[in-house]
C-alpha cells in the first residue's frame, strides 16, 4: 500500500511547483523529497512528474493521480476536522501571515481573547508587508489588505477598507488646503512603498495619481509618523489613523476623494474543499470582531 506521507509530499510538490519549496513546507530536504517521489513512481510503475532544471510539471498519468490524491487528502482532513469540531479544545498550531502595522494594531491586541478560548491551540503569527507564499511558507491563512486577484486561493472578506487623504493641522496652516485634486501636485505628498501610485475614487470615477515626494521609504509606518509630524499629505487607511482623525492630530484633505473601494480586508487561505476547523474558528473570530462597520470607523 502506498505510504500516505508520500501522497502528501507529492501533492505539496505539485501545489508549490518546487521540491525545495515543498521540502521547506514539510520540513524535509530537497533530496529527501526527490527520493520519496521516486519511490512513489517506482511503486506505481509510472512517471508522475516531468522534471527540468527550471520547472516541474505533471504527466498525463500524474494529473489524474493528483486529482485523486487531493480528494483522498481532503477526505482525511474533513475527518480530522469533524473530530476537532466535536472536541472541546482545538489543538496544534495555527500559522498566520499578516501586514506589519495591521497585525500589530488590530490582531495582536485581540489574540488573548482567542487564545483564552482555545488554550491548546498555539499561534504562529508572522508580520510582513510582502505577499507571502501561503502554500510554500506553510501558512494556514494570510490576512491581506488588497485587491485580490489570485484565483488559486480562497478569500473571505472581513471588513471594508477606507483610505483617505490626510495631513496635520500644522501642515495645512503652513501650506494651505488643496482646493482640488490637481492642487496636490503643488503640495508635499508622502507616497508609501517607494512611490507607489495612488488609486483614487472620486466624483468623476476612478483615477490614478502618481505623487512625487521627497521622502522615499518601503515602510508604511514611517509614512504614518511623517504625516502626523506635519511633513506632507498622505493616503492612509482609517484603521491606521482613525484615532488621529478623531483627536484632531490629522484632518481629512479633499474628502470627495478616497482610495479605491476595491481594496478590502480579507482572510486568504489555500483553495481546498474542506476548511480546517482551526482556520474557520480564527476567521469567524476576526469577522465578528471587525464586522461590516469596523470598530476603528465608529
Amino acid at each position: 500500500m502506498t505510504n500516505l506521507g508520500d501522497l502528501e509530499i507529492f501533492a505539496s510538490v505539485v501545489s508549490t511547483g518546487s521540491m525545495s519549496l515543498a521540502g521547506r513546507a514539510l520540513g524535509f530536504s530537497p533530496a529527501v523529497i526527490s527520493k520519496r517521489i521516486k519511490r512513489l513512481e517506482d511503486r506505481l510503475g509510472t512517471r508522475l512528474l516531468q522534471r527540468t532544471t527550471r520547472q516541474i510539471s505533471l504527466t498525463e498519468a500524474g494529473q489524474g493521480f493528483y486529482d485523486r490524491v487531493l480528494a483522498i487528502l481532503a477526505g482525511l482532513e474533513e475527518a480530522e476536522d469533524y473530530i476537532a469540531g466535536r472536541s472541546a479544545q482545538m489543538h496544534g498550531t495555527l500559522k498566520i501571515s499578516a501586514p506589519t502595522s495591521f497585525g500589530r494594531m488590530h490582531i495582536a491586541p485581540h489574540l488573548k481573547a482567542f487564545m483564552d478560548a482555545h488554550p491548546e491551540l498555539a499561534i504562529h503569527l508572522v508580520l510582513t508587508d510582502e505577499f507571502t507564499d501561503i502554500v510554500g511558507g506553510g501558512f494556514d491563512l494570510a490576512i491581506r489588505i488588497a485587491e485580490l486577484t489570485d484565483s488559486s486561493l480562497v478569500a473571505r472578506r472581513l471588513a471594508p477598507v477606507r483610505r483617505v487623504l490626510c495631513a496635520s493641522p500644522a501642515y495645512i496652516a503652513a501650506r494651505g488646503q488643496p482646493g482640488d485634486i490637481e492642487d496636490l501636485r503643488k503640495h508635499v505628498c508622502l507616497p508609501a512603498h517607494n512611490n507607489d501610485a495612488w488609486r483614487l475614487d472620486g466624483p468623476k470615477g476612478s483615477m490614478t495619481l502618481r505623487p512625487e515626494g521627497m521622502l522615499v521609504t518601503n515602510s508604511s509606518e514611517v509614512i504614518r509618523e511623517a504625516v502626523i509630524a506635519g511633513l506632507g499629505i498622505a493616503l492612509r487607511s482609517t484603521w491606521d489613523i482613525g484615532q488621529e482623525l478623531q483627536d484632531g492630530r490629522l484632518v481629512q484633505v479633499l474628502p470627495a476623494y478616497e482610495g479605491s473601494h476595491n481594496v478590502t480586508l480579507s482572510a486568504v487561505y489555500p483553495s481546498r474543499q474542506f476548511l480546517p476547523a482551526k482556520v474557520r474558528l480564527f476567521i469567524d473570530f476576526l469577522a465578528e470582531l471587525y464586522g461590516p462597520v469596523p470598530y476603528w470607523e465608529r
